[in-house]
């Protein structure tokens, strides 16, 4: 038969290592009370650290952008001379046009209580490849003037490789634009 381990001599240092495993495994009853632990919010600056890209305030035609999904896609509304609206289809980090399939895209609003639909259909660019476009086009002073309203509730209604996008449009005064 074999002989059990003789652990004389070296008892202490063991007996030690069993204690601290087992009180570190098993919870207490009595002891110290659980530590509460608060955070603040982190700072606009920490919460940005994540974003690998920088959150542009206007399009890279200098109108206004919509998100589209979450950061998917952007769209860029300019309010352009005599009633001329054009959206643009962006990437996420709002800078690059995006060629979609789409043929037209959609406003909705309301307008005296009542609820409206402006079509814009594509006006593709030479860049945009057959059976697509990343610009939308149509010039109504009604739209123009709806689109300054706060009151219209506007919407952006997008389709992006099946998929549907319907965002809030809102107009920001703070950058040069003409509505001649």
């Amino acid at each position: 038969m074999r002989q059990a381990m003789n652990f004389s001599g070296h008892s202490a240092p063991w007996a030690c290592l069993a204690i601290v495993g087992a009180s570190l495994a098993l919870p207490g009853c009595g002891g110290a009370a659980p530590q509460k632990t608060t955070s603040t919010p982190a700072s606009s600056t920490a919460a940005e650290a994540g974003h690998d890209h920088d959150h542009p305030s206007e399009g890279p035609h200098h109108g206004d952008l919509v998100e589209l999904g979450n950061e998917e896609y952007h769209a860029e509304i300019v309010h352009g001379a005599e009633g001329s609206i054009t959206v643009y289809i962006l990437d996420g980090s709002a800078r690059n046009v995006v060629p979609i399939e789409s043929t037209e895209v959609v406003l909705n609003l309301a307008h005296d209580g009542k609820p409206d639909q402006f079509h814009l259909p594509a006006a593709p660019q030479d860049s945009d490849g057959a059976g697509k476009s990343s610009k939308f086009h149509v010039v109504s002073a009604e739209l123009a003037r709806h689109l300054d309203d706060e009151n219209s509730n506007a919407k952006l209604v997008v389709t992006i490789a099946g998929k549907q996008f319907t965002s809030k449009v809102e107009h920001h005064h703070d950058h040069d634009h003409s509505h001649k």
